[in-house]
């Protein structure tokens, strides 16, 4: 995992209120925050982004792209998936 800059979490609030990956960045996708929240980020570095089944992630992926987003960005799919991927602990 540490060949990531960050792992980003776009799913909702209430989705991230019953769990979520430890040190994931937490950028509701359908907020309207959401672009600015990718402003802060390095867009040349790696980035490891999951959400409920990999939809959402996938339209972050396309966003941060079309933003100039150059660095690997990973579809980690869904919570348990991402876990299963990256060894991060789920926080309750």
């Amino acid at each position: 995992m540490s060949q990531f800059a960050a792992v980003i979490d776009v799913r909702t609030p209430e989705e991230t209120s019953l769990g979520y990956l430890e040190g994931a960045q937490l950028f509701d996708i359908q907020d309207a925050s959401f672009m600015d929240n990718l402003a802060t980020l390095d867009p040349a570095a790696d980035y490891y982004i999951y959400c409920r089944s990999g939809n959402r992630a996938g339209q972050a992926i396309e966003i941060m792209q079309q933003s100039g987003f150059t660095g690997e960005l990973v579809n980690g799919g869904s919570l348990e998936n991402a876990a299963n991927q990256t060894g991060l602990t789920v926080v309750q």
